[in-house]
């Protein structure tokens, strides 16, 4: 009890008590809630319902506090009042929508205008349609109060989150694992912040992602498809995805489900799958299914200029923006020396080439033909895209979190935990990077996974199971 009533102070002064300029303060709060949530697990592994309990608890402690360490929900909430007034959100940035007619039909503008911030405002959206439903909810419901429509965003990220113990307690189960490890991404304070405190919708992604998996066990690609590509439609990210399943539907799968538990090295060195062996029909299937369904939830929104905004925007993730990254702040610093300037444009087109075929190598090198060792492949592969990702939000690491309770890899739960040092940027007025704490926080990670790949049996994860 007394450890339950610790952190919930905790929550409670991180939700109505923080400035995220003061870092110490939430670093100590943060490594706090961390440890708390850790004994909590260890001590209650065995009682399911009542850890369940204590992470519904903790996220109501966040239901009516608006997010203090990020500014997107302001945009959320301006999207959503677009829709309401039959306005398409891909075709004008706020600051143009604030100089035209349409500016008078929407409420609370100037304050949105402000809150979200002159760069986003001055930018295309980059939410996918299923985001943008969410918004459009919001903003028929509540076209007046900020506040409310934070609560309606939490309500849907809450529903997500309980998708994710019921599904995700099934999946484990079902891959004869503990099903207490649910909660190493439910009660992760990380999650908790970033997802439901900061509005942040990557668990309702990670949702959409966890039943597509849960009905490919089940053998029901179809509907695997279908849910996969409504991830599509609420992030992106899910789609590096498609190459790791070129194996998965294998005429003959002579590995069983605990095939992964093999050395990934050993793995990778294996030959090539005949190519013979693949169901070529249900692949290809799979794959059409998967993006018709992305096309389909995009084509209310299409018009002759909403590709080139909404590509636009993407494209800045790339080659203007920069955030907690690693190894391209590396890349740039190369730059400097040899060029004499930032060299992210040309940067911003050569990582993602690179990111793709090592994914591409993944696909084609490990045998990706069990589920697990598939969802295996896919916390690598984006393990690699954030790693050679000119911008790392901490909210990024979400995914391979939720992906990591399903297989034997812990590093993603150490770089939850890690990724706190990045908001040392808030800690000053000049927004800067504090290069020596991203330098730390990526030697942790990067050395953490290296040991639990190459070196597993010198690492016990026996609390952590």
């Amino acid at each position: 009890m007394l450890l339950f009533l610790t952190a919930a102070t905790f929550y409670w002064s991180f939700a109505y008590d923080l400035d995220r300029a003061d870092f110490p303060k939430m670093l100590m709060l943060y490594a706090g809630l961390f440890f708390l949530s850790f004994k909590i697990i260890q001590l209650l592994k065995t009682r399911f319902w009542l850890l369940a309990g204590a992470a519904l608890i903790f996220r109501l402690i966040f239901f009516i506090a608006l997010p203090d360490l990020s500014q997107d929900f302001h945009r959320f909430i301006w999207d959503g009042r677009l829709l309401a007034n039959g306005i398409n959100p891909y075709l004008s940035t706020p600051v143009l929508l604030m100089e035209s007619a349409h500016f008078g039909s929407i409420s609370q503008a100037q304050e949105l205008a402000s809150g979200m911030g002159a760069l986003s405002a001055s930018n295309y959206t980059n939410y996918p349609p299923i985001n943008q439903l969410i918004f459009a909810v919001a903003g028929m419901i509540s076209q007046n109060s900020i506040l409310f429509s934070v609560i309606i965003f939490r309500i849907f990220i809450l529903l997500a989150e309980v998708g994710i113990l019921f599904f995700g307690r099934k999946l484990l189960k079902k891959l004869d694992l503990p099903e207490h490890c649910i909660f190493w991404f439910i009660l992760n304070p990380f999650v908790i912040i970033e997802c439901f405190g900061n509005l942040h919708f990557e668990s309702v992604m990670g949702f959409f992602i966890l039943l597509s998996f849960y009905f490919l066990w089940k053998r029901k690609w179809i509907i695997s498809a279908i849910i996969l590509g409504l991830s599509i439609s609420v992030k992106l990210l899910p789609l590096m995805f498609l190459p790791l399943f070129l194996k998965f539907f294998s005429i003959k799968k002579n590995d069983s489900e605990n095939s992964e538990n093999r050395h990934v090295a050993t793995q990778f060195s294996e030959k090539i799958t005949d190519l013979k062996s693949i169901n070529w029909a249900k692949l290809i299937g799979f794959y059409a299914i998967v993006l018709l369904s992305v096309i389909l939830s995009f084509l209310p929104f299409y018009n002759s200029v909403f590709l080139n905004n909404f590509s636009e925007s993407v494209g800045l993730w790339f080659q203007k923006f920069e955030f907690n990254a690693s190894i391209y702040y590396i890349v740039r610093w190369i730059g400097f020396q040899i060029k004499g300037y930032n060299i992210i444009a040309d940067a911003g087109r050569i990582l993602p080439v690179v990111t793709f075929i090592i994914i591409l190598t993944l696909s084609i090198f490990r045998k990706n033909n069990s589920l697990k060792s598939l969802i295996s492949g896919c916390i690598f592969a984006l393990a690699f895209y954030f790693l050679l990702s000119t911008t790392v939000h901490p909210w990024y690491i979400v995914t391979p979190l939720l992906l990591s309770v399903f297989t034997k890899y812990r590093f993603p739960i150490v770089w939850s935990f890690m990724a706190i040092l990045s908001y040392s940027a808030y800690g000053n007025a000049e927004f800067q990077e504090n290069l020596w704490l991203v330098a730390l926080e990526y030697i942790v990670v990067i050395g953490f996974a290296i040991n639990e790949v190459f070196f597993p049996k010198k690492l016990s994860f026996s609390l952590l199971s």
